[in-house]
């Protein structure tokens, strides 16, 4: 059943991002699906993020991220980004990016970013979920057609993930 518990899931519609993190000079970046809008006001987004993946001490202490809006055609970076653990390898050295005001990397090719604040980090079953302020973004490639999780198939390797069962 976890394949069809996978199918059932993607039939959210979340867009694929990268969301990047920085504490001082050490910086990471990783693919993530589950980021959405809380509130108008102040302007607050949300990110579920794995504690145990190596960039959350990053975002823990350095208290700022930055959502990076992968366009349709950028697969390829959300693989790079998704697939390997910034334990093994400086993902950040094979892209161009540049630091928000809050210090967090920002994909100069994204389609569009916001650059956050964190205001808020709480437990949510085996992942956190931190609320960011959002201090600045735009839209970089005003024509692109954001990529949308479900056209990444099983790249995260989540079929695996979901229960058998409700």
């Amino acid at each position: 059943m976890s394949a069809e518990m996978s199918r059932l899931f993607r039939h959210l519609t979340n867009g694929v991002y990268v969301i990047g993190v920085a504490d001082g000079e050490h910086c990471n970046a990783f693919t993530a699906a589950w980021v959405m809008q809380v509130s108008f006001q102040p302007l607050l987004l949300a990110l579920s993020v794995n504690p145990g993946h190596h960039s959350y001490p990053l975002l823990r202490t350095g208290r700022a991220f930055a959502v990076s809006v992968l366009s349709s055609d950028q697969l390829d970076l959300a693989r790079h980004f998704g697939t390997q653990s910034g334990r093994d390898i400086d993902k950040l050295a094979e892209v161009t990016w540049r630091a928000g005001a809050t210090g967090a990397p920002i994909l100069t090719a994204a389609a569009a970013y916001f650059d956050c604040q964190v205001v808020g980090d709480t437990e949510a079953g085996d992942h956190r979920l931190v609320i960011g302020r959002v201090v600045g973004g735009a839209v970089l490639a005003p024509e692109s057609r954001p990529l949308i999780y479900s056209d990444m198939g099983n790249l995260d390797g989540s079929t695996t993930l979901f229960p058998d069962a409700f």
